[in-house]
């Protein structure tokens, strides 16, 4: 059994230095000056007559003074936001029963909802002014270092319900979407589920219980815990899913008022690409599912089973006795990440050494990985749930990949950080790859190799494509069924079994599925964002493609991977993957880069065979 004391100290954020408290002084003035600059806003927006009722103008100099007070106004308000939201929130995330930081999280909402009826008010206005935005940002040096924000912000407008109906959504929304995602996320940091281990039952969070469930390489272990981790979800079914019912009912009731064909429409012009482009994303998946499939009977063999428990899909393989302290983590990530570029391992090395990641599982901590930052304030928090495994280490690598692609974009407004959903998890995933890569390099015997190779194919290129395209097809009927109806937890779990046969076909036991993954993926009950799953899939083949071409050209890539990270929110992906060459509506490039995965199925079939013997 792995324990803290083995892995060495693990650390927990400082968030001292963003703010000394809750209830400080400096944190009370950032909310009055947060406040005054909101004010401050609302103002501007009456006298430009942007506020509603907006009206359309000829006058050219008026509308570009008006965009430029906008712009220079909105971006304050949001980079202030967002500084005290990240505070807020990392406070909830790691003791969700902290009533100050739920109180403090609470009363924050209102700001959410005015910043965000105020970007309405100026889409809104702004649709009606788009014939007079081409002569704007022509001679606005200020509107021209936001073209794409104005143009998306524009053509986006035809979406929009009318002034009254959107700011009567975005006040319902704390107390509806945002509930119910609250509701899971209490759930999931809160409850406690028992297991027996060495003879002892131990209350553990529902984070540790799916660590254990996935990634002990103990068999035995992986199976008590993933039948508990069943029992646990099964105990708040109902719950869960009349969160799922309310965050979905609400998405397809608002989607049908702005005149969204479906629920997948939003989303893709979140992500900023079109439905061709998907298909031939998607279609390149489809065509590559016999190969993960062989991945996952290679997987079975080797374990000593005839077909693949879903609690074995992650479960390590080949050198698994290591576990890493937290301090040689530091060291394997930061040496792989400078190999790289220096930047990259000098950045990595200062989070480590300020306590920018909070690593240790606790209850009351939020589950999973993921990384919380502002922008163009520079400032980034980490939070893991370490348990010493190389699958862990793999997780902060991706995460240090998030927080770095915000730090290239330090100098940039706000409004120029907005980047896409494909683009969000670029950074992450070549990070990831990375020190993949490396640590494959540097292998000392077939056995390490193998659980490198499982590592990535598992909990990388397994889950970001083919468990996420299960995912898709799960939301995607989700979402046309609760259009005619609510659907019962049953029905739920139905759909997601169903949903990972179709996908993982006869690479997993079809007698021991994972009825309740829809209740695991947070993904899933996020209010402001639907199918938060092709994304990985994109970002990780978009990633596994410049990678390719880092390894050609070495140290004369990094400058322009750097300049794309910084310019995510300023450039269509098309664009930026056309500075590389790389053609997204191309089934070639997608296919180039599952390829790039088949062949390491291949090497771990290879390891697989006999690995004692090599």
């Amino acid at each position: 059994m792995t324990t803290t004391d083995s892995l060495g100290k693990l650390p927990h954020w400082d968030l001292d230095s963003i703010f000394p408290g809750l209830d400080s002084v400096p944190f009370h003035q950032a909310m009055r000056e947060l406040v005054a600059r909101l004010d401050d806003l609302d103002k501007f927006l009456v006298e430009q007559q942007i506020a509603p009722p907006p009206s359309a103008s000829t006058d050219i100099d008026a509308v570009t003074s008006a965009i430029e007070g906008y712009l220079e106004r909105i971006n304050s308000c949001r980079r202030a936001l967002g500084l005290l939201r990240l505070y807020v929130l990392c406070s909830v995330d790691t003791d969700t029963s902290n009533d100050l930081a739920q109180r403090r999280s609470s009363e924050s909402d209102p700001y959410i909802v005015r910043v965000q009826q105020q970007m309405t008010y100026f889409q809104s206005w702004l649709g009606k002014q788009s014939a007079l935005l081409p002569e704007v940002l022509s001679r606005s040096k200020m509107a021209r270092a936001h073209t794409l924000y104005l143009q998306v912000t524009a053509e986006q407008s035809r979406y929009l319900m009318s002034d009254a109906e959107e700011s009567l959504a975005a006040e319902l929304a704390p107390s509806g979407m945002k509930a119910w995602t609250k509701l899971h996320s209490k759930l999931w940091s809160t409850f406690k589920i028992p297991l027996e281990r060495d003879g002892k039952v131990e209350q553990l969070p529902m984070a540790e219980i799916q660590n254990l469930a996935s990634l002990d390489p103990d068999g035995y272990v992986r199976q008590r815990a993933a039948e508990a981790e069943v029992a646990g979800w099964a105990s708040m079914r109902e719950p869960l899913a009349a969160a799922l019912n309310g965050v979905i009912g609400a998405k397809v009731t608002l989607n049908k008022r702005r005149g969204r064909t479906d629920a997948l429409h939003a989303a893709l012009d979140q992500a900023r690409i079109d439905r061709a482009t998907l298909d031939v994303l998607l279609t390149a998946i489809q065509d590559s599912l016999p190969s993960f499939r062989q991945y996952l009977k290679a997987k079975a063999v080797a374990l000593g089973k005839e077909t693949l428990p879903w609690w074995d899909v992650y479960a390590p393989m080949g050198q698994v006795d290591r576990r890493y302290t937290f301090s040689e983590a530091q060291a394997f990530i930061t040496t792989q990440f400078e190999r790289f570029s220096p930047q990259l391992g000098k950045y990595a090395n200062r989070a480590f050494e300020l306590n920018w990641i909070d690593a240790e599982p606790r209850a009351g901590k939020a589950g999973g990985a993921y990384t919380r930052y502002v922008p163009d304030a520079g400032i980034a928090r980490i939070l893991c749930n370490f348990d010493g495994s190389l699958a862990q280490v793999f997780f902060i690598a991706h995460e240090l990949g998030h927080a770095y692609h915000a730090h290239c974009q330090v100098g940039k407004t706000r409004q120029q950080c907005e980047s896409p959903m494909t683009l969000n998890e670029t950074a992450s995933l070549f990070c990831e790859t990375l020190v993949t890569d490396q640590a494959l390099a540097n292998a000392a015997s077939p056995q390490e190799e193998l659980a490198i190779l499982n590592t990535f194919l598992g909990t990388m290129a397994f889950a970001m494509v083919v468990d996420m395209t299960q995912c898709y097809l799960f939301e995607k009927e989700v979402f046309e069924r609760r259009e005619k109806a609510e659907l019962s937890a049953d029905e739920l779990c139905e759909i997601s079994q169903r949903c990972q046969v179709a996908v993982f076909g006869d690479g997993l036991d079809p007698s021991h599925l994972h009825p309740y993954a829809w209740t695991a993926l947070p993904h899933n009950f996020m209010s402001n964002i639907s199918f938060y799953n092709f994304p990985y899939a994109f970002g990780l083949l978009f990633s596994l493609g410049l990678y390719a071409q880092y390894q050609q050209r070495g140290s004369a890539f990094i400058p322009e991977f750097e300049a794309l990270l910084a310019s995510t929110g300023e450039v269509m992906p098309s664009e930026l993957a056309a500075r590389f060459g790389i053609d997204l509506s191309e089934p070639g490039f997608w296919k180039a880069s599952l390829g790039l995965i088949e062949k390491r199925i291949q090497r771990f079939q290879e390891l697989c065979v006999a690995p004692k013997e090599q």
